[in-house]
């Protein structure tokens, strides 16, 4: 692998860890020292010319990058996440800040997506998933901050949509399996029927994948021909599983040629740094000349912070291919020359002095209309209460991507309803505690447990969760200075993927549930070392 000798002296002098993957195999030592950002966040640029992946940290999953002169917009998948399709914006493909979500309304679970610009909007293609399956969605827009569309139906059951132009500017949207479907001149609505092109990459039988799982094809047309960069080999399961592969043709319809130097990308081994690595997207960098691909990857160890967004160099080969310049990922990378940094995350403390919901805060599977939900003001975030526990209160979650961090936040209930503070999954799988009017929750591996509720603690209280790589510690107070850690302590690397589905990770969360409302004021964010 290729490490620059300009960064030998720097590298060596970083602080390492070594940890033990699922596979068994043992891990080699890995750089961990990021440049702390907000809050003392994971920063990618190190600031002395170079980055160290994720260039986004966190669940960020399914990357799709459109680049529009000098600035470069990405969005990601957001499941059950409301609002969803976060708009990111970078000039350097390394710093990346949010400019605001495209869809502001539960419409399903909302797959890998697909961000272009063509006929002078910008479009977002997206899959969601149904109580009646899958069917394929658009939002379109002026300007990339908004405002947005309401989503239009396709009405086409596929997933993983690409949008591509033929050499007439005729619009396609390619699928998971190498299908493609025609669209209107207006893209925004199926213009003839599914047509099968190309039937992937074979992946050698002794190779220790997920599954076949062709999926999110990216079109893009340089030179004489139409490039398909595309996965195989499944999300996540082992972590050898998921590859980054390509294939050409002359034509959009076909025949198309796999690519010699496939996969492009793939992790070779649990002992690695990245794991699963694939589903990228091909993109100019900012000086015109360097190429990268912008892919996510479990992190070794912390299958939980699910999916992130990583970035690597790759290089057109003279007979007019591209293929991997055997940077290793793992440790630091020069910088996209000619790019320039914008602000880059954002913070995920919060005094709710303005409305964040759907940059730093969003809703799991909200019910109805979710702005029915909350109202913010004079430092208050107040939620209406719903449902019982975790399992279908919807709770307020955000994205984080430390290894370690601290949160905490003031809670005054009715007399009610539940508040609470959790790392939460899914529906199937969280962890926290909650009071209510008479009684103390536990929450633990998705199980629920009540407790008498201490004598100091009445409905206004204080909850600090810490998560110290992986391993989770509860305490609560009754005046925020005076605190109690509560007994159990939770063991959390397993919340992930591979055990409850969903493609999700485990995120800090605000708990409301019962009846009446909860008040939730200072949100405080700390990563950790």
């Amino acid at each position: 692998m290729k490490t620059p000798n300009k960064f030998l002296i720097s590298a060596l002098a970083l602080t390492t860890i070594a940890g033990f993957g699922t596979c068994g195999a043992q891990n080699t030592d890995f750089i961990s020292v990021w440049t702390r950002g907000i809050e003392g966040q994971r920063r990618a640029d190190l600031g002395d010319g170079s980055y160290l992946n994720p260039v986004l940290a966190g669940d960020r999953p399914d990357p799709s990058v459109v680049k529009h002169g000098r600035d470069y917009y990405m969005v990601h998948s957001s499941f059950g996440s409301v609002p969803g399709l976060l708009v990111w914006h970078s000039r350097d493909l390394v710093n990346w800040e949010p400019v605001g979500p495209a869809l502001t309304r539960n419409v399903g679970i909302v797959w890998a997506p697909d961000i272009s610009f063509h006929d002078g909007r910008f479009f977002i293609y997206f899959p969601v998933l149904g109580d009646k399956g899958f069917t394929n969605m658009v939002v379109s827009a002026e300007n990339i901050g908004g405002p947005w569309t309401d989503p239009v139906d396709l009405h086409m059951p596929n997933f993983d949509p690409g949008f591509a132009q033929d050499e007439r500017g005729n619009g396609y949207l390619f699928f998971n399996g190498g299908n493609m479907v025609p669209l209107s001149a207006d893209g925004l609505s199926v213009a003839g029927g599914v047509k099968h092109v190309y039937d992937g990459w074979p992946i050698p039988e002794h190779w220790q994948i997920e599954t076949f799982a062709q999926e999110g094809p990216k079109i893009l047309r340089h030179g004489d021909y139409f490039y398909m960069v595309l996965a195989e080999g499944g999300t996540a399961g082992p972590a050898t599983s998921h590859m980054v592969l390509m294939a050409r043709s002359k034509s959009i319809e076909g025949p198309w040629e796999n690519s010699p130097y496939n996969p492009v990308v793939r992790t070779q081994s649990a002992a690695e740094k990245w794991w699963s690595r694939g589903h990228a997207t091909l993109v100019e960098g900012p000086d015109g000349k360097q190429w990268y691909l912008v892919y996510h990857a479990y992190e070794n160890s912390y299958y939980n912070l699910g999916r992130q967004t990583l970035l690597e160099p790759v290089e057109w080969t003279a007979d007019g291919w591209v293929k991997s310049q055997d940077y290793d990922v793992a440790r630091p990378i020069p910088m996209p020359a000619g790019g320039e940094a914008v602000p880059h995350g954002c913070a995920l403390s919060d005094d709710f002095s303005k409305d964040r919901i759907g940059t730093a805060w969003t809703f799991f599977l909200p019910s109805g209309n979710y702005r029915d939900r909350y109202r913010i003001g004079n430092g208050t975030l107040i939620l209406r209460a719903q449902g019982s526990s975790p399992r279908d209160a919807s709770p307020l979650e955000l994205v984080c991507g430390d290894q370690a961090y601290e949160v905490e936040v003031e809670v005054d209930c009715d007399e009610g309803a539940t508040g609470g503070l959790l790392l939460f999954y899914s529906e199937k799988l969280f962890a926290g505690l909650a009071f209510s009017g008479d009684g103390m929750i536990e929450y633990r591996k998705g199980d629920i447990t009540t407790f008498p509720k201490p004598e100091n603690v009445g409905l206004h209280f204080f909850l600090r969760i810490r998560n110290n790589h992986n391993y989770m510690t509860i305490s609560h107070s009754p005046d925020g200075k005076t605190w109690t850690r509560h007994w159990m302590n939770i063991e959390v690397s397993g919340y992930n993927h591979n055990v409850a589905d969903g493609f999700l990770s485990l995120r800090p969360a605000l708990l409301a549930a019962g009846q009446g409302e909860v008040r939730f004021r200072n949100f405080k964010y700390r990563a950790l070392p």
